[in-house]
């Protein structure tokens, strides 16, 4: 049986074999590419800026960054300071902001039978995407930040109206999200104890409990993630074994014979990227609960993803106390791009995993470009021998309505995967 998924920034389509009235084995295809690797071979090096935002209309900042730290990657010794560090931070963490609130409101209430809430969805992410428009001068494709830093110079009314943008959106979350002052929910570290709250989170998490849906979506239980910042760290979770010695060598893509996207493996092995991959690894203590309790479920990995807002919430406050504007936004590079014969490399964290991307230059023109998104991570088709993360999660399942919300639990993005 196919079935075509929707509203997941593109499409794809699940081919479904039924074995004992239970699904057997999940095709996925994606079914088209713009080609823009093959694109950015033969441009100026700094082209990809430009162009690699425009990879997806949700998540294009954290191609921007991704994209600036590979080329800066290519550089020995380039400058760059604390300041345009900071703001790159912020924005990226405003990005993912804006994201859970719109995959949650739009995507996921309305899988669970709920009305689907856009003003919810729409508020606090126009208001992140404000705060990165201070810096970015629009949202979304900004390519404000460059190799050497950022072209941005913000005052202290700037400051002022970022501050006042995450106090509203911190206030949305309280008086929604969870009904209770954020500082308790950032502190909570028992997942039963959000059950007590009001608001639309423990809403959904009482419901999966209720529906006996808490054995829905467990996968390998392996986590990974390369983007490292002041907030997440590098590292892989097996389980709940921690290690951070991983190296991106061992990253390995794939042709999918059924579809445009490819494979992501890490040791031939399928990792699951994002939110929950991201608190494993951090060892964040309300998501080891849950996990302990529930594994890697759908009940995890949406807390997972939601927990996430308050705590990039709360940190952007730490960062913005931590800016200097005294400080240079740009520092120019000391070798001009023309003259770069170089390969360069970056993993940052997008709003549904690791992003990676590699860049060969030579005389300052792109060479060759790879762009390894989160998508790719979580749905790899691999065979029924070796089933992919999100393929092993609608193993077992016993109709395509609870697979298609086991699915959109990864947060998917389909333009991303195939790029």
């Amino acid at each position: 049986m196919i079935k075509l998924i929707e509203k997941i920034e593109g499409e794809a389509k699940l081919n479904f074999n039924f074995k004992d009235n239970k699904i057997d084995f999940v095709d996925i295809e994606f079914m088209s590419t713009r080609n823009i690797e093959n694109i950015l071979r033969g441009k100026n090096a700094f082209d990809a800026l430009v162009i690699n935002p425009r990879v997806c209309g949700i998540c294009g900042h954290a191609h921007l960054i991704a994209t600036v730290q590979a080329l800066e990657d290519c550089y020995d010794n380039l400058e760059l300071s604390n300041k345009a560090k900071i703001i790159r931070e912020l924005t990226l963490n405003f990005e993912l902001i804006q994201n859970h609130f719109k995959w949650y409101y739009l995507t996921m209430l309305p899988l669970f039978g709920h009305k689907q809430q856009v003003l919810k969805a729409t508020f606090p992410s126009q208001l992140m995407g404000k705060a990165i428009a201070l810096f970015g001068g629009q949202y979304p494709h900004t390519s404000y930040a460059i190799v050497g830093g950022v072209v941005c110079e913000i005052t202290e009314i700037d400051i002022i109206k970022l501050q006042h943008y995450i106090a509203q959106t911190i206030k949305f979350v309280e008086d929604n999200l969870v009904k209770t002052d954020s500082e308790n929910f950032l502190t909570c570290k028992d997942a039963d104890v959000l059950l007590d709250y009001e608001g639309d989170l423990p809403d959904i998490l009482r419901q999966i409990k209720k529906e006996e849906l808490l054995e829905y979506g467990k996968s390998y239980d392996r986590f990974i993630s390369f983007g490292e910042n002041s907030y997440f760290k590098k590292g892989k979770s097996l389980k709940t074994k921690v290690s951070h010695n991983i190296s991106v060598e061992h990253v390995k893509e794939s042709e999918m014979p059924s579809s445009f996207a490819k494979n992501v493996s890490f040791k031939d092995k399928y990792y699951e990227v994002g939110p929950l991959a991201r608190a494993m690894v951090n060892k964040t203590p309300l998501i080891a609960d849950a996990h302990k309790k529930y594994g890697d479920s759908i009940f995890s990995r949406i807390l997972a993803r939601v927990c996430e807002i308050s705590q990039l919430l709360e940190h952007s406050k730490k960062l913005i106390k931590d800016l200097d504007l005294s400080e240079e936004s740009y520092i120019e590079p000391s070798i001009d791009i023309s003259q770069l014969n170089s390969s360069g490399y970056s993993a940052v964290e997008a709003a549904r995993g690791t992003l990676i991307h590699k860049v060969e230059i030579e005389n300052g023109i792109i060479k060759n470009y790879e762009i390894i998104t989160p998508t790719q991570w979580n749905l790899s088709g691999g065979t029924k021998d070796k089933l992919g993360v999100s393929q092993k999660a609608m193993i077992g399942l016993s109709d395509i309505k609870t697979a298609e919300l086991v699915f959109k639990s990864f947060d998917v993005c389909s333009v991303c995967t195939t790029h």
